[in-house]
């Protein structure tokens, strides 16, 4: 039996973007009986994240059992996951707006405008901070100040949480990055946040990498994104880490067997 507790929200439904399944995981039953408050991690493709028929290849995270066996091994604190189903328009909500569209050369935004439409990330991280949270911090209980609130992703979602921590730095004390797809409109995001990024004092960036598959393109990016936190006054292994996994490919597969390097790293020291 899987652990902790569920409720879906088919759908839930917003002012702002077209509504979309949305998965709340506790490590416990609410009760009015206890007053154990938890951290919060807003994670995208939610479809990927719990349940492998609902999963992309038949695989999911697995991020419920993986908080679980990190809070019972008094590696993390316990905390509930908000899962967000993606949509159909997953491009132009995932792809970080202001970066494709002031970045980007001219040819490169033509491209994904042409293979996406144009961003609507800016609606849809309004939907998460304005709707949203709202009403995951009036229904559960979180811990909901930004000290215990964090957003991960994968792919474009690695992107997208990325500008939601530089978009909202005083909501999200940290993001989590996983296979970030650094390659969307020429590495368009890196000059963005080289502008961006909020200070180091209060968040927490994760990046990784693999080597195979789409994975394979995302090293040099990495690399110059690397430089940009050095320069913005990151300090590795504290305020960020970047790892590389060699050999593993881009799929809810390798990242299941990695997600509690940046459950651990986002999550340690937490209040």
């Amino acid at each position: 039996m899987a652990p902790g507790f569920f409720n879906h929200y088919k759908p839930f439904h917003s002012k702002l973007i077209p509504p979309r399944q949305v998965d709340v995981w506790l490590p416990e039953k609410p009760s009015k009986k206890r007053s154990m408050r938890y951290p919060v991690i807003y994670m995208h493709d939610g479809q990927n994240l719990f349940d492998p028929k609902t999963a992309f290849i038949g695989v999911d995270w697995g991020i419920h059992e993986t908080l679980d066996r990190l809070a019972k091994e008094n590696r993390v604190r316990p905390a509930l996951v908000v899962g967000v189903w993606s949509a159909t328009a997953r491009g132009r909500e995932y792809g970080p707006g202001k970066a494709i569209l002031k970045y980007a050369t001219k040819e490169e935004r033509g491209l994904f405008l042409k293979h996406f439409g144009k961003p609507i990330s800016d609606d849809y991280l309004k939907f998460i901070v304005k709707e949203l949270k709202p009403f995951i911090d009036s229904k559960y209980p979180t811990l909901p100040d930004q000290a215990n609130t964090f957003i991960m992703g994968s792919s474009f979602g690695g992107l997208i949480s990325l500008y939601a921590l530089c978009e909202y730095p005083d909501v999200f004390r940290g993001a989590g990055c996983l296979s970030t797809h650094w390659p969307a409109a020429r590495g368009a995001m890196i000059p963005y946040l080289a502008m961006s990024l909020p200070e180091p004092e209060k968040h927490r960036v994760y990046f990784d990498f693999g080597t195979e598959a789409m994975d394979a393109q995302y090293e040099p990016y990495q690399q110059k994104m690397d430089e940009v936190m050095r320069l913005r006054g990151y300090r590795e292994g504290i305020s960020w880490l970047t790892k590389k996994f060699p050999g593993e490919e881009h799929s809810e597969r390798a990242w299941r067997k990695r997600v509690h390097i940046p459950l651990e790293f986002l999550l340690k020291d937490v209040i």
